[in-house]
């Protein structure tokens, strides 16, 4: 069997080799890296189907060759015992790669998963206010955008702008090298002083994202570490998961927000087994909010050190911007924290933020800190005065300003039957749960109101989930806000879409908002529903 796989066919030839010369052969080569595939199932953390669904914690039952993505068909007989194609004349012809790509590409387009780029043209003057370029079309439509991740607006701010524009004459608008050759300078040092500041660490480190950042970061501490295992909620960003998956540790992934599991899966190994418990605090696309206080009270029992990641709370929670840890005052318990420049900060890039020992190292051994261009000074010098904004008395009154117009915003959506998801967070998923329909929802959106909400479908969602994603900024008005939702209430009913508010799953009274909002259940509260209160009395 893996004779065939043009995988594992080459770590055999590593392996005979390794055996004749005494040599120690990587552990990486020893098994295939697709053990867990599974072929177009669908991924919490939505990750593409050739890199597999991270929820698999338990090795399959299968043959190892099932859903192996790169050996997931079997050779076409007609082709030849090698698999070769041949012409009318018996030659052998290449392999067709663009038809494959072709393939592929329609593959996509029939489940409705194909993903349509919107041409926006921002505007720094009409935030959040834009026009979008159609394919063909001469006119610029003037959109709402309702979707972006610029929660603050910090990327059109006038004093982020005049930073950006002075150092681009002092300094350029390059980096100049890698950090190691010629690509750091003082505003590198002055940032990452910065953001350690900011997240009450000694050291941090700057990447180019922060998809890199969780990627390399999680990649070289596991391999580093001698029998390190990793501890994953369910939910994880790709990022992490692809760290989690290239380090080839054992990994064990727990129940989304769920302490209780992770404490189950910890106390399996020894205290002094080097372990990592990687997390969020804010959740990208569900909204949700970890329960960050309990998961690092078990990191801390078990002797785990916490990855966490803060990408979508950076600059929107806490006193000065510094997410959720601050927010909680949990900001000294978080052993390693990761962050991004380009949601709230309103620019680009990702960084970490921990101890000094740890930051040196990371510095010293990640391929992806060392082997590509550092930002550029247009960058740090915008997201240093990002940061000084949000840290100050602007930053908590926008912030105050966010999280009004989200409260007002989800009450609207409620009211108006729309199945907005319920999360504590300044996300709205709005859910759809079929990819064709909410790919028509957004285009019918986008042309016949000129509201801009992205389609979300597999893979960044598990297939059924497929949502509109709204997220409010301090900027949008409450004009804005009726005419969203009005325009919502107009396909509902145009497409033929129930709206309704959600009712309780036992006695099917409508909920409440308040409580809708304060349970995790769609249950009346107690005594307001007498059916629910006869089964509790039955128990």
């Amino acid at each position: 069997m893996a004779s065939q796989c043009p995988v594992m066919r080459h770590a055999m030839k590593y392996t005979k080799l390794a055996t004749a010369t005494g040599t120690d052969m990587p552990t990486m080569m020893k098994k295939c890296p697709f053990p867990h595939h599974k072929m177009g199932g669908s991924t919490v953390a939505g990750i593409s189907s050739l890199v597999g669904s991270h929820a698999a914690s338990s090795s399959p039952t299968k043959s190892p060759a099932d859903g192996c993505p790169v050996d997931s068909k079997k050779p076409d007989s007609s082709k030849g015992d090698k698999g070769s194609s041949k012409d009318g004349e018996g030659r052998e012809t290449p392999f067709p790669y663009e038809q494959f790509w072709s393939d592929r590409i329609e593959a996509k387009k029939k489940d409705h998963t194909y993903r349509v780029f919107r041409n926006v043209e921002r505007n720094a003057q009409t935030f959040p206010l834009a026009k979008v370029v159609k394919e063909g079309a001469r006119a610029k439509q003037d959109i709402q955008v309702w979707c972006s991740n610029d929660y603050m607006g910090m990327s059109w701010h006038p004093k982020v702008q005049n930073a950006v524009k002075e150092t681009v004459d002092k300094h350029g608008v390059g980096a100049g090298g890698t950090r190691n050759i010629s690509g750091t300078s003082p505003l590198h040092n002055l940032l990452e002083a910065d953001l350690a500041k900011l997240h009450q660490k000694e050291a941090a480190l700057l990447f180019t994202s922060c998809y890199v950042a969780n990627d390399t970061s999680l990649y070289t501490m596991a391999r580093m570490l001698p029998g390190c295992h990793i501890y994953s909620d369910a939910g994880n960003h790709a990022s992490m998961i692809q760290g989690i998956r290239t380090s080839g540790v054992p990994k064990h992934v727990f129940r989304h927000n769920d302490p209780q599991h992770l404490r189950t899966l910890l106390q399996q190994q020894p205290k002094s087994t080097p372990k990592i418990v990687a997390f969020e605090t804010v959740y990208s696309m569900s909204g949700n909010i970890g329960p960050l206080s309990e998961l690092l009270d078990v990191c801390e029992e078990f002797g785990a050190l916490s990855f966490i990641d803060e990408v979508h709370a950076v600059g929107l929670y806490g006193d000065h911007g510094a997410g959720i840890g601050e927010q909680e005052g949990e900001l000294r318990r978080m052993d390693i924290i990761t962050g991004t420049l380009g949601k709230a900060f309103g620019n680009i890039g990702g960084y970490i933020a921990s101890s000094s020992k740890l930051i040196d190292m990371l510095r010293s051994y990640c391929s992806g800190f060392i082997f590509t261009t550092s930002l550029p000074p247009t960058v740090l010098a915008g997201a240093r005065k990002a940061i000084e904004i949000l840290s100050s008395e602007e930053g908590v009154m926008l912030r105050k300003r966010h999280q009004m117009n989200v409260s007002t915003l989800r009450e609207m959506l409620y009211e108006a039957g729309i199945p907005v998801m319920r999360c504590p967070s300044h996300i709205l998923p709005i859910k759809v749960g079929d990819p064709e329909l909410v790919f028509r929802l957004s285009q019918q959106l986008l042309d016949e109101f000129g509201v801009y909400v992205q389609p979300i479908n597999y893979p960044t969602v598990q297939r059924g989930m497929e949502m509109l994603r709204v997220a409010p900024t301090p900027h949008h008005t409450v004009h804005m806000m009726e005419y969203f939702v009005n325009s919502l209430v107009a396909l509902w009913k145009k497409n033929g879409l129930e709206l309704k508010q959600p009712h309780c799953t036992t006695c099917n009274k409508t909920l409440q908002r308040q409580h809708w909002m304060s349970n995790s259940n769609d249950l009346c509260a107690g005594a307001d529903c007498d059916k629910y209160v006869q089964a509790v009395a039955a128990c």
